[in-house]
């Protein structure tokens, strides 16, 4: 039977001549061309791939069966002859498969074993738009072996809405390939969900308008599993009625399970998917859909370590994507759950994952594939500085990087399929006896939770007794359901499904770090294992595993631990950067190592342990909720990681220093001690540092000798700008502080030190003179005596002087070379002002005689002569006679 014609059919025969040419294309092809189950074959038909085997990588497992699935129905064999894939712990291929499609992972997994891709003839990046950092990771690796190595290796870069002049420049200006899309119309419709109506109540009755106006089946998205369960149980008494089958479609689904959402059944079905239906995926049958407008996406937190899924609305491309499903077979609609002003306000394509979700993995995957420099790795888009130090400080902290460089236990946990965290409780678990369970820990980890809950009433509140381990208890609930089959536990009722799943997985991981691996795929001859960029790399990483040394004192008298310890240690082990210390015994509220507070939420049952590690962690807010921690004994912290030292502090209530003896996990706080201070240099440093930001407190007073003569020194700064005065601004004096705060304790020792001292010592001798003689502290008057000036600073200097002691001067003193005249304040024999001038002379000619009339009956033992100008001056009363 011949295949039905598709779009992209016509655009093959350009596609091929472009690889002949430059060995690479990008094919922009819409949703509906056919690109997915038609280019991969072609390059068989055509030659192009010669007697290799043809790579397509597919961003999501339910794609990839599908889509080689797709591709065996077409050619009329059985699936895994000439078409087969292979995802996470499942494959369907043989020796005779020419096109095998993989997910991202499989194909970073096969380059451990195989760095040079020897036998791949080419590799298809298809949906290329999504961007998932695995993908960014293969398609550079992809660019390294074509420009070192293997410059026949073909490329295809597929999308529907992929900026293509970024991938053919990056791909060295390789061709633009563009094919027609869809033949079938999808009208567009948009009902704005109201903001108190469910997302799942929105989309059900979405879904029910549909199916009574329509008459192919329903796609609906949605934006997880949570969601999936509550639109189906709202939908369920419709479904009876209607004799419509709802049927979930997502990612952790068995595919026999996946495979029935997909197929056209003899009964009408809705299909409740989160975006694994967005790309790839044909569902067959279907003739509408409705698009919540929503995703999870995970996103990395650089203030907490770690990723978490984020709620956020769809990017445009993302919304065509999935609009294009109800087009595939047939003319369709689509009812979008947004108002149409709102789909223009929403970004054109969503931001790749490098730019927002954690780099460890990515950044050991290269490493082991001999590229230790992620900086200098050809990204398409450059990660940022701070998500790769963190990934290398997470690395570091779990011992499998070392000063940069991968590590033995480094290279083993490379070549597991999970987080680096994860492959450090495998390894672990492998080196204290413990694997199954490790395995089993891992898995609960990194699968879907398969313990059910009420969504609806929000997170779950723990029913069971206290634990030391929240993964613990899971780990000991699935191994009673293995053993006895019952779904009720003390944690909460279990899915069957999503219980067996993990097992499963557990079953993988157990083999992958058991002893007796098998060796991987020999090498072909004459070709070492070396990285693309020639770094030499061991062989039989896994393998390598039993030969780890078994860390020392981990139980008693140094043998190996009890199971339940040894769990917990190797959780320890996997989480160091999140250890946390409760603030006080029996509180919520911990503190982990990097400062950041936590309390642990209803759902966690670790009440006694003083010290845990955060596992599952909701990092919103000003103290993450950690949903499951487990408990860690202070003898299994590592011995290089504890510090004790003499920590000076600063108490902000005393405004003194403080001496304690503490004891630190890295910058944990375990305990500490009251002490002594013993290193001067670093107690002034800390009393320094604490006066520079509360300056005003160490400054000497205005009124004391070292504030006074300050002021001196600014003010003739002004006056006499030649004599270029230091201005002894704050950011000059904080500058001195560590050397008056040397054997100082307090800020009150500070302000009191010698400040007039260090004032002077800034000063040359022939500045210091010049402030002794042209802003003197004291100024001589008539009557001999050397009365205080007074400095502020924009404001003549001010002399107060009884008028007497003034007799005889006929002009204002100055100072500042002349340049500034002294504020007389005249007083009266009781020191009050009589007059305030900067004109002396005029006051003896205008003022004088009227304040000598007003004051002489009141004063009369005190001097008032007719002309003050050559009357004699005096201190006190006119003196006796005879």
């Amino acid at each position: 039977m011949p295949k039905d014609r598709l779009p992209i059919d016509d655009a093959l025969p350009e596609l091929l001549a472009a690889l002949r040419a430059s060995g690479a294309a990008v094919l922009r092809a819409p949703t509906g061309a056919g690109k997915t189950t038609r280019v991969p074959p072609a390059l068989i038909d055509s030659g192009l791939a010669g007697n290799g085997l043809v790579l397509m990588l597919e961003p999501r497992r339910v794609a990839a069966r599908a889509a080689a699935r797709r591709m065996a129905l077409e050619d009329h064999s059985p699936l895994g002859e000439t078409f087969g894939y292979q995802v996470r712990f499942d494959k369907k291929s043989s020796a005779r498969t020419r096109v095998l499609v993989v997910t991202p992972g499989v194909l970073l997994r096969r380059l451990h074993d195989d760095p040079f891709l020897d036998g791949v003839a080419g590799i298809v990046f298809d949906e290329f738009h999504e961007r998932g950092l695995e993908a960014d990771l293969a398609f550079g690796m992809t660019r390294l072996i074509r420009e070192n190595v293997r410059p026949e290796l073909k490329v295809v870069v597929m999308s529907a809405t992929v900026d293509p002049s970024a991938v053919s420049a990056y791909l060295d200006g390789c061709p633009v390939v563009d094919s027609q899309g869809r033949t079938f119309p999808v009208e567009v419709r948009y009902r704005a969900r109201r903001s108190d109506t469910p997302v799942p109540t929105a989309v059900a009755d979405a879904v029910r308008d549909l199916l009574g106006a329509q008459s192919g089946d329903v796609l609906a998205f949605l934006p997880g599993l949570r969601e999936i369960r509550q639109t189906a149980d709202e939908l369920d008494s419709f479904a009876r009625e209607s004799g419509a089958l709802v049927l979930p479609l997502h990612g952790d689904l068995p595919p026999e399970q996946q495979d029935r959402a997909l197929q056209k059944l003899d009964r009408r079905k809705v299909v409740l998917a989160t975006n694994v239906a967005e790309t790839s995926v044909t569902v067959d049958g279907v003739t509408a859909v409705v698009d919540s407008g929503l995703a999870r996406v995970m996103e990395f937190e650089p203030s907490v370590g770690m990723d978490r899924l984020r709620l956020v609305p769809i990017a445009r491309a993302s919304a065509d994507q999935r609009t294009g499903r109800a087009g595939r077979t047939a003319p369709g609609v689509c009812v979008r759950l947004w108002d149409e002003p709102g789909h223009r306000a929403r970004p054109e394509q969503a931001a790749p994952e490098i730019k927002r979700v954690d780099l460890c993995g990515a950044v050991l995957q290269l490493a082991a594939l001999g590229e230790p420099d992620v900086r200098k790795f050809p990204w398409l888009d450059a990660p940022t500085e701070e998500a790769v130090a963190q990934s290398l400080k997470l690395l570091d902290q779990l011992g499998l990087f070392v000063n940069g460089a991968l590590t033995p236990l480094g290279e083993v946990a490379a070549g597991l399929p999970v987080h680096p965290r994860l492959g450090r409780l495998l390894l672990e678990g492998q080196r204290l006896g413990c694997a199954p369970r490790a395995a089993l820990a891992a898995a609960l980890l990194s699968e879907r939770d398969p313990f059910l809950r009420e969504f609806d009433s929000g997170p779950p509140v723990r029913t069971a007794p206290p634990t030391v381990s929240d993964v613990l208890d899971r780990v000991e609930a699935l191994e009673a359901f293995e053993v006895r089959g019952r779904l009720d536990s003390p944690l909460g009722r279990l899915h069957r499904g999503g219980a067996y799943a993990v097992l499963e997985v557990r079953d993988q991981l157990a083999r992958l770090v058991g002893k007796g691996n098998p060796p991987p795929n020999p090498l072909p001859e004459g070709r070492g294992r070396e990285g693309i960029s020639g770094t030499s790399r061991e062989s039989s990483l896994l393998s390598r595993v039993s030969k780890l040394p078994l860390p020392s004192g981990r139980g008693p008298g140094g043998g190996l631990p009890s199971s339940d310890d040894a769990l917990l240690q190797c959780v320890f082990a996997a989480y160091p950067d999140r250890l946390a210390r409760r603030r006080e015994p029996g509180s919520t509220k911990a503190v982990t190592v990097g400062g950041r507070g936590v309390r642990l939420a209803p759902a966690s049952g670790v009440s006694e342990p003083e010290l845990f590690v955060c596992v599952d962690v909701d990092a919103g807010g000003t103290d993450s909720f950690v949903r499951q921690a487990s408990g860690v004994e202070r003898e299994w912290l590592p011995a290089e990681r504890v510090s004790t030292r003499i920590e000076i502090t600063f108490d902000e209530k005393t405004e003194r220093l403080a001496a304690r003896k503490a004891t630190r996990f890295g910058d944990l706080l375990l305990d500490e001690l009251n002490a002594h201070i013993a290193d001067e240099s670093e107690a002034a440093s800390v009393l320094a540092r604490a006066a520079a930001e509360r300056l005003e407190k160490v400054l000497p007073a205005p009124d004391s000798p070292a504030g006074a003569f300050r002021t001196r020194v600014r003010c003739l700064r002004e006056w006499v700008p030649e004599l270029e005065l230091p201005a002894f601004e704050a950011a000059d004096l904080r500058e001195a502080l560590e050397a008056l705060c040397r054997n100082r304790r307090s800020l009150a020792d500070v302000r009191n030190g010698p400040w007039l001292d260090f004032l002077r010592g800034c000063l040359t001798y022939q500045q210091l003179q010049a402030v002794e003689n042209e802003a003197p502290e004291h100024l001589e008057v008539p009557s001999g005596s050397h009365i205080q000036l007074v400095y502020e600073e924009g404001r003549p200097p001010i002399l107060a002087a009884r008028i007497q002691e003034m007799f005889g001067l006929t002009e204002t003193p100055t100072v500042g070379r002349g340049r500034r005249k002294v504020l007389l304040h005249l007083l009266a024999p009781n020191y009050r002002p009589q007059q305030v001038t900067e004109d002396l002379a005029s006051f003896w000619r205008n003022g004088y005689p009227i304040v000598r009339k007003e004051l002489r009956a009141r004063y009369p033992k005190h001097s008032w002569p007719d002309d003050p100008l050559t009357a004699e001056a005096v201190r006190g009363a006119k003196r006796r006679q005879g």
